[in-house]
This record gives C-alpha cells, sequence and structure tokens, in this order.
C-alpha cells in the first residue's frame, strides 16, 4: 500500500511539473504573440 502511495504523489509531482511547464511556455508564447501583434499595429 504504501508502494502505491509513493507512486502516486510521484505521479502527481511529475503531472503538476507538466502543468507549470505548459503554463510557462503558453505565457512565453501570449508574450510574443502580443508583442508581434502591438509591431504590426505600430
Amino acid at each position: 500500500m504504501a508502494e502505491h502511495g509513493e507512486m502516486d504523489m510521484k505521479a502527481h509531482v511529475k503531472t503538476y511539473g507538466g502543468v507549470m511547464s505548459l503554463l510557462k511556455w503558453g505565457t512565453i508564447v501570449s508574450f510574443v504573440a502580443a508583442l508581434a501583434v502591438i509591431f504590426m499595429i505600430s
């Protein structure tokens, strides 16, 4: 039972890391897209 819980924690941490990575890249992409739009408008 303890082993299974440990595996769940590792999977959860991995998922959390993946979500944070997605958020980070999403922010970067949004920022670059916003800069591109501002550049095109001006």
